[in-house]
């Protein structure tokens, strides 16, 4: 691959008008990527793979959760709540999918609001007001401020401090409902982040997640970016911060691929070629991302999270067929860096799944090959 925007650019093309079908053509040199009609003999298909099409992706979530999907048609259809606090009345406390889940409540009712100004998610705010002591409903509503500043307001802005300040009393209030929730608190290292929380205030708070849930991928990865160059602290911080959890991370966990994330953090902000990919402190990063992945319970919550960013830099690396056996597990559900940084993300995420299937295809993979 000589120019890596140049295929991906094409890639998003052909992602939007049809079926991809590049293939590299081995007698023109490698590197050469040619597009052919759909259903030529030279076409890369997706769909041999079972793949889904872009308009099929789930952008909500990173991976499966059909309670939580079913629910939240429930709640959107008929902008009842109930259906919403018995999913998380019935979520445990430990681990990490009531943080998803409460993550994906409030996601839905800020996307909700911003679709229909002044009424959209209007099932959260009853919550809130007809339930008040109900702990689910009262992090979903913290978690909501806490979005809500992050999307509409600009960073540092008097409206963001309001949103925040508001947002920081309800995560206290949520908290003081149920004391032994970590949820409240992941939810106030975003407010430490955005408010500009000093280190130690910072350190004071990550205590009682600590506390909690020491080993908690979501808190991890909500604190790394308050130590980010572009937040609170500097590459080194973020590096730091990274390797130390990952080193002390117990066997199993995927706190391993914290380091891939920090790297992706601090990233430099154009990226061309396989040099960067390929360098030292991001093998040794994508190494230590696939030691997790393969460690981990499968039934990980965060393990798709992983993948989704693990199979970028495998591509970026021009490692094919690793990232295809990734693309295999991930595909159906795009909630996740690096798609959602991007102004679509199944698009975003389509084409540089069609991109791999070529590149795969050219170097002799095939799907009999993948399923083998």
């Amino acid at each position: 691959m000589e120019i890596l925007w140049f295929l991906i650019a094409v890639a998003m093309i052909v992602g939007v008008l049809g079926p991809f079908a590049l293939r590299r053509g081995r007698g023109r040199g490698r590197g050469v990527i040619r597009q052919v009609a759909p259903g030529s003999p030279d076409a890369a298909d997706p769909e041999a793979y079972g793949f889904l099409r872009q308009e099929d992706q789930d952008v909500r979530l990173p991976g499966p959760d059909r309670d939580l999907l079913d629910v939240l048609d429930v709640v959107r259809a008929t902008q009842d709540w109930r259906a919403a606090s018995q999913l998380l009345k019935g979520t445990a406390r430990e681990g990490e999918v009531r943080w998803q889940r409460v993550q994906s409540f409030a996601g839905a009712a800020s996307l909700e609001l911003a679709e229909r100004p002044g009424v959209g998610g209007a099932w959260l705010r009853s919550w809130h007001a007809e339930a008040p002591e109900d702990p689910g409903g009262a992090q979903v509503y913290a978690e909501f401020l806490v979005q809500q500043a992050f999307r509409t307001a600009s960073t540092g802005s008097k409206d963001f401090q309001v949103i925040l300040d508001e947002a920081r009393s309800e995560c206290r209030r949520a908290a003081a409902l149920t004391p032994e929730d970590v949820v409240p608190y992941v939810s106030q290292l975003a407010v430490a982040r955005g408010l500009g929380y000093s280190g130690e205030e910072f350190d004071r708070l990550w205590a009682q997640i600590i506390d909690r849930a020491p080993a908690h991928m979501g808190a991890h990865l909500a604190a790394l970016l308050y130590w980010c160059e572009k937040w609170h602290g500097s590459r080194a911080d973020a590096d730091r911060f990274a390797t130390t959890a990952a080193a002390r991370a117990p066997h199993g966990s995927l706190l391993a691929a914290l380091p891939l994330f920090a790297v992706f953090e601090n990233r430099p902000e154009i990226v061309v070629g396989v040099d960067f990919y390929r360098t030292a402190v991001v093998t040794k990063a994508v190494e230590g991302a696939m030691y997790a992945v393969h460690s981990a319970r499968p039934d990980d919550p965060m393990l798709a999270h992983v993948r989704h960013l693990l199979v970028r830099f495998l591509m970026g690396a021009e490692r094919w067929a690793e990232a295809m056996a990734l693309f295999v597990r991930v595909d159906g559900y795009v909630g996740a860096l690096p798609w959602t940084l991007e102004e679509d993300p199944a698009a975003a995420y389509t084409a540089h799944r069609n991109l791999v299937v070529a590149e795969y295809e050219s170097d002799g993979g095939s799907p009999a090959a993948l399923r083998g």
